[in-house]
Formats: structure tokens, sequence, C-alpha cells
């Protein structure tokens, strides 16, 4: 393939010897005075216990050796290195899938789901060529150097992507900003998007409430209140990425309680995100952020594209929607049919939140099989 590269992960052991220091030096603030846990973040003792096993226990080289052996490769698109991960079928029926992760996640969100979905157990399952791509600014994609990157632009670098892997027409699925990215892909470039699944329907602004079920009225309270009340990290990102990537490039301990905070408050537990997640999986995605320094560079995303949906833009192609009950945005149907034009699959998983291909792998390869699969019987 032209212009496209094999990649390989190879931190240094003078990096990891680095990051090992600057956790054993790390300075840690008083604990929190609060009434309830994580009312003010991350607890002291919580992380406190991970930074200690972020030292003494986990070790970055076997996700590092999964991406590697996934197949890792990197293209320049627009001037811009793009890194991803490449999963090609074995099955001659298999269709091309792209899979687009979000903040503050990454290529990590699918390591666990990749396999099953492009070479599934199930010989009646369908398959699917994954590429999952590395965020402008994330990962091992390199960090923009100008303005301009914002979703918009990575929607069309994708199509550009997928068609150098020889892919003209392919689905598409993401979550958070990756379902921004997906919802854009479906409504600027029908002809190359077959249809999408999304995890973040995004409705028009400015619906009535109107006709809406009591249950869907509550979905939209809580969306409103988490914009009203807990989503500050956004509007830092969105205004201060850089004040705010010092710290993230700089301290470890900085960079992981930015992100614990969110991976706990938006899966579905009672406390913990480790109850769903291991702390190995979040470690390996905490890890790629600091190995990269992309803790400020993955925060510009939001400088470039928060609130910046056209609220003009609507999908024509076939849909398919999940929304998860502890995700952070959820959005009713009747809502969502402004913008996606033709649903052709809705679902409401009992279990899950704002990661469900690391909070409930398995259901979440059924459940995104089985929406691709109504959206390839709908057509175009």
């Amino acid at each position: 393939m032209p212009d496209v590269h094999a990649f390989e992960a190879h931190a240094t052991d003078a990096d990891l010897d680095d990051l090992r220091a600057r956790l054993a030096a790390a300075r840690l603030p008083e604990a929190e005075t609060v009434r309830r846990r994580w009312e003010q973040g991350v607890p002291l003792a919580d992380l406190a216990e991970v930074v200690d096993y972020w030292r003494t226990g986990y070790d970055w080289r076997p996700f590092e050796a999964r991406l590697n052996a996934i197949g890792q490769f990197r293209t320049t698109v627009d001037g811009l290195g793009i890194h991803f991960l490449h999963r090609r079928s074995a099955r001659a029926d298999a269709t091309p899938l792209l899979l687009t992760h979000g903040w503050p996640g990454s290529v990590a969100e699918f390591v666990d789901v990749l396999d099953e979905l492009a070479d599934p157990q199930d010989a009646d399952a369908p398959a699917f060529h994954v590429v999952a791509p590395s965020l402008p600014g994330f990962g091992f994609s390199d960090k923009p150097a100008t303005t301009g990157w914002g979703t918009e632009k990575i929607a069309a670098a994708w199509v550009e992507l997928m068609e150098r892997l020889g892919y003209d027409e392919f689905l598409a699925h993401g979550g958070d900003w990756g379902g921004v990215i997906t919802t854009i892909l479906g409504g600027r470039f029908p002809e190359h998007v077959l249809g999408i699944h999304t995890v973040t329907p995004q409705a028009p602004p400015g619906l009535p409430t109107d006709g809406l079920t009591p249950a869907e009225r509550e979905w939209t309270e809580e969306t409103r209140d988490f914009w009203l009340h807990r989503a500050a990290y956004a509007k830092q990102q969105a205004t201060r990425p850089q004040t705010i990537g010092y710290s993230l490039v700089d301290s470890p301990v900085g960079l992981l309680a930015w992100i614990l905070d969110k991976f706990a408050e938006w899966t579905d537990t009672s406390d913990s995100p480790f109850e769903t997640i291991s702390r190995d999986r979040i470690l390996d995605d905490v890890t790629l952020y600091w190995l990269t320094r992309s803790g400020a560079s993955a925060a510009r995303i939001y400088y470039e594209s928060h609130d910046s949906l056209d609220p003009g833009l609507r999908v024509d192609v076939p849909s398919a929607i999940s929304v998860y009950p502890r995700d952070i945005e959820k959005c009713p149907r009747p809502w969502a049919e402004e913008r996606f034009r033709r649903i052709v699959r809705w679902g409401s998983p009992e279990t899950g939140g704002h990661f469900p291909s690391l909070e409930v792998p398995g259901f979440f390869v059924e459940d995104l099989r089985e929406g691709l699969a109504a959206v390839l019987a709908a057509g175009r």
C-alpha cells in the first residue's frame, strides 16, 4: 500500500525508569474533605494505591507487545502522521469497519474486541476488517502544530485513510469524540459510509421535551446536569488546553488523576472503575498518554471542536444507536431521529457506561455486530 508503513512501539528502558522515578518522588496533597467518596475527585487513598501499583507492579511491555501483534501502521494525511491499528479478517466476506475512540481513551479501548470482530468464533457472525486510528494529538499519531484539526477535518482524513487501505466503502463506529466523528462521516460522506453505529448520538440543539416519556425526560435532565455541574474538565480543555497540558505532560500523577477521575465517574460501577475494568488496562491507556507526551495535544481536540457539531447536519445512511445507562450524555430516540434519519436499530443496554468496549466487552461485541448487521441489511 502506498504511503503506509508498518510501525512498532518500543518504549525505551530510560523512559520507563524515568516514569517510575517520578512516581517515587510524587508529592501528594492531603486527603479530601468530603461527605461522599469521589465528591472532590479521586480519593487520596485510591490514588496512592494506584500510583504504588503503577510504580512497582505494572508492566507496560505486554500491552506494547499486544499492539505490535495486532498490527500497527502509520501514514501521512494532510501533512500529519496518523497512527492506526489494522486487523484484517481471514474471512472473504468481511466488511471494512472503522473504530474511532475518544478522550480520555485511546486505541486501548479496542484491543480486547478486535480479534473477535475480525475473526469471530461463531462462523455465522459477521466479520470485519478493523481499522482503529489514533486521533490527531493522541498516542502515536502526530501532534498538530497549527489549528484546524477539528472533527470535520478528522472525518475527512479518515475517509482518505480508508481509501488508502483499499476500503472505498466502510462501516463506522465511535463513542465520545469518536461518536461525533462517526456522525460526521455518515452525514458528510454517504458515498463512502455504508452505515454507522454510535453510542454517542447527539441531537440538534433546542428540541422540546414535549412528547417525551418520563424516562426520556430523565435522560435529558441527567445530561443537562452533567454539562452544568460535572463538565469543568471540558471547559478547561476547550479554553486552556496549554495550561492544563503542562501538568499532564510533566506529572504522571497529575495525568493519572485527571484520567482516572473520568473512568471512575463515567463507568457503570458503584464506587471504583476497577470493578469492571482492570487496573492494567486503565494504566495501559494512561501510560500511552504518558510515553507519547500527549496530555496537552489530546486536550486540544476540545479547543478545536467543543460544541462545534453542525446543528444542520443530518445522517441519511442507515444508523444503529445504543445508549448505555451510565453514559454521560443520553439522547432520547425522538431527538436522535431529528438528526439520524434512518435508525435501523435502537438499543438501550441494561449495563455499561461511557467505555462499553472496556466495561462489557462481550456484550459490546454482540451489540455492535447486531447493529451493523441491521445496517448492512438495510442497505443505502
